[in-house]
């Protein structure tokens, strides 16, 4: 059977599956891990630091498996079966969330979910590469995106209903409601691996898409000068987009309570799934790094607006605007990357990008938390802002599709 016969969107049936899988494992992991920096936070009392600290390593070190990953799916030709070993890690790992009472177990749960995380994006990546033609390459990383997220905001929209269900408009994160939470969260996260089923390893072709060495000269094992530079520029820019619990911090910290925050972040997923098929469609016909460079004119935008916002309402306008950052960026990433390099070398290029993305996040948490502690909760949007036109600028005068 031929991967790439397109069903519905006109997408191949491997595409449509790996949706529904990234959807099920984003209701669950929303509903366990949006809001656990509230719970450490309000009911374990840890320090924004802390806080930094358990994402930053969990990212960072689970990173490290990206590229073993990537590079080992090149190898096995398989990249169905290390897709399956990450989702299951991770799904074995969130039912010990329940027992979790102190930021020590919590960062050990957390590095498990993510180091899933690491051995599975690489090669699922590149799968959906390997599923698709060269001409609908953005439109399928679209779809995966919406589709993930499509899944945050059914497991944010689930959150919401149990904290209002449970304290209304108290604004500290209570432990009963967390612990809810988790319990509806650990069945998506087991259905998800039912799908795998109807998966299927697409055959392996000649190198006639993705850049191939025929086509560009390039010798097979090397992933080319455009490739590295794009890399070196996303380091930049990750290196001011510290993880989203900042974020989350700073609208409680201008009076939203834990209900409103669940609200914002359903409004920010809906978007975000609203916009990423669009944006790969468009990044198919106008190029990726047009819209990448909006994306990330959108995101400074955003963060110096979460600099200087003094009311709470003020954070419902920036989330609406990060969700469109997101819906514009992260499926095109991944079809940019693609494009880039040797089909044979899609897995350890993931793999690369995957793993310097998430590497970053460690001295990226790490430095939002220390200016958040040292000079106050505006710095670390700053930060981002700077870094975030710094990168654009990269990309413009370095990056030539």
């Amino acid at each position: 059977m031929n991967e790439k016969k397109r069903g519905g969107l006109g997408l191949s049936p491997n595409i449509i599956f790996i949706g529904f899988i990234s959807l099920l494992t984003d209701v669950s992991s929303e509903l366990i891990f949006t809001l656990m920096p509230l719970f450490l936070a309000n009911v374990l009392g840890a320090a924004t630091v802390v806080i930094g600290l358990i994402e930053g390593v969990a990212e960072s070190t689970a990173s490290l498996m990206k590229l073993a990953s990537g590079w080992l799916s090149d190898r096995l030709h398989n990249r169905k079966l290390l897709s399956f070993a990450g989702y299951a890690l991770s799904s074995l790992s969130k039912p010990f969330m329940l027992i979790a009472s102190a930021w020590q177990p919590i960062m050990a749960i957390r590095f498990a979910d993510r180091l899933g995380k690491g051995i599975r994006a690489a090669p699922r990546d590149a799968l959906v590469g390997d599923s698709v033609d060269e001409d609908n390459r953005g439109k399928a990383y679209g779809f995966h995106k919406a589709m993930d997220t499509s899944g945050a905001a059914i497991g944010l929209s689930l959150a919401a209903l149990v904290v209002f269900l449970m304290q209304r408009d108290v604004v500290n994160l209570q432990v009963d409601t967390y612990h809810w939470m988790i319990m509806l969260g650990i069945i998506p996260a087991f259905l998800a691996l039912i799908f795998f089923i109807f998966i299927k390893e697409p055959p392996k072709k000649p190198l006639t898409a993705c850049n191939a060495p025929a086509a560009t000269g390039r010798p097979a094992g090397r992933l080319g000068k455009k490739f590295y530079i794009f890399i070196t520029i996303m380091f930049l820019f990750t290196l001011g987009n510290s993880s989203d619990a900042f974020i989350v911090l700073r609208a409680q910290d201008l009076g939203n309570s834990v209900f409103l925050i669940s609200l914002m972040l359903i409004m920010f997923n809906v978007i975000y799934a609203l916009f990423s098929l669009p944006a790969g469609i468009l990044s198919d016909k106008l190029g990726r790094r047009s819209v990448i460079i909006a994306g990330w004119a959108i995101y400074a935008v955003v963060y110096l607006g979460l600099a200087l916002a003094k009311q709470g309402w003020m954070i419902w306008v920036l989330y609406a605007l990060y969700g469109l950052y997101y819906g514009l960026t992260q499926g095109v990433y991944r079809a940019l990357v693609c494009d880039l390099v040797p089909e044979d070398l899609r897995g350890t290029a993931f793999g690369v990008f995957n793993g310097v993305v998430g590497i970053t996040l460690l001295p990226a948490s790490l430095i939002a938390g220390w200016l958040w502690q040292s000079i106050g909760s505006a710095a670390p949007f700053y930060f981002g802002a700077i870094l975030s036109g710094l990168s654009a600028i990269g990309l413009i005068v370095f990056v030539r599709e």
